[in-house]
């Protein structure tokens, strides 16, 4: 059985910083990738970010990047996202999810949902 639990959300001021943790049990983690889906109140699901453990390979949407960083430790099985400079446009629930695969500037199909967690931003 696949399972992803996501962790690390929390209440952060403007500014601050997070670090989202998403450990997998349940396949071979080195050869899928790990993404993250965000879920913000009033609009739909945007994926922000994947990471392929096998390679290394990562992407981070547009609005993220020079801020954020996609990392692995393949010998927990667990993917990491470092967000920095937190705005309000951060805000939202994160899932993490497991992916086909995970190209610099696209992700893959989504094969399974985790578990999410709440980053909320206070200005």
């Amino acid at each position: 059985e696949v399972q992803l639990v996501a962790s690390g959300g929390g209440l952060v001021q403007a500014g601050g910083s997070l670090r989202l943790s998403c450990v997998a049990s349940g396949f071979t983690f080195d050869r899928y990738a790990i993404g993250w889906f965000r879920q913000a109140p009033g609009k739909g699901q945007l994926g922000v970010s994947c990471i392929s453990p096998g390679d290394g390979v990562t992407y981070i949407t547009d609005s993220m990047k020079g801020r954020s960083t996609s990392s692995t430790d393949n010998a927990k099985n667990t993917a990491f996202l470092q967000i920095n400079s937190l705005t309000d446009e951060d805000a939202g629930f994160y899932f993490c999810v497991r992916l086909q695969y995970c190209d610099a500037d696209r992700m893959g199909s989504v094969l399974d949902w985790g578990q999410g967690t709440q980053v909320t931003v206070s200005s």
